[in-house]
């Protein structure tokens, strides 16, 4: 055999036998089950995946054909600026209760957080009645006066009827308490009399006064309020 003959041949073997073991490799028609495996694995790949729509695109579509969907007299789609301003509208209207009656849940917490006659007191209406009749109990009658006062003051605000910002004093809630309450006006002017002789002025303190603060406290507590003086 010529060395041009062996030039021809051995490529040729090599090719044949490259094909054989290609196609013995990788099976060139695959069945049913073999092909569905193949497929499956091919799209759990990461760009395949990625690929994939999101829930908020599902959503969105969803939205879009809902709003696609409605119709008005004889089937006639709803044109997109009635849309717009039916959105305007309803977004309109949100901010609108916002600002009006503000976030009720926030509303809570702020006024739950906060001090009362500049002090550091974040107890509850009923936690500062509770403590006020303990203190009356042992004949403590100025902490008790002191308490009860803070009571009124304290439900009040938890019924969103009076605001008590920062460095509000005893008269200036008594104020703002009669507007809500205005039958009940000169008894609450008479308390922050009390509150501020008894806590400030360090005056004798008395079982009557107590007793008339507590009476008050309990009038305060079932007294329908005028809801249109009420101080927020």
């Amino acid at each position: 055999m010529t060395l041009a003959t062996l030039s021809v041949t051995v490529p040729a073997l090599l090719s044949s036998s490259s094909a054989r073991a290609v196609s013995g490799e990788v099976p060139v028609d695959p069945d049913s089950e073999q092909a569905t495996n193949w497929l499956i694995d091919e799209l759990s790949k990461a760009p395949y995946q990625a690929a994939r729509p999101t829930l908020f695109d599902r959503v969105s579509k969803a939205f879009s054909d809902w709003l696609a969907s409605l119709t008005i007299g004889e089937g006639t789609g709803i044109p997109t600026i009635v849309l717009i301003v039916l959105l305007a509208l309803v977004a309109i209207a949100i901010i609108a209760a916002i600002v009006v009656y503000g976030l009720p849940r926030l509303n809570r917490k702020s006024r739950h957080e906060e001090g009362i006659f500049g002090e550091a007191d974040y107890r509850t209406a009923a936690q500062l009645r509770a403590s006020a009749e303990q203190a009356a109990a042992r004949e403590d009658f100025a902490e008790a006066i002191a308490d009860m006062f803070r009571s009124i003051a304290r439900g009040l605000s938890e019924r969103t009827l009076v605001s008590m910002t920062p460095g509000t004093t005893g008269h200036g809630f008594a104020s703002r308490a009669s507007r809500a309450l205005p039958e009940l006006a000169r008894e609450l002017g008479h308390s922050a009399d009390v509150f501020d002789l008894v806590r400030y002025m360090r005056k004798p303190a008395t079982r009557e006064q107590y007793d008339e603060l507590r009476t008050l406290e309990a009038r305060v507590r079932a007294a329908k309020p005028d809801l249109a003086e009420a101080t927020l």
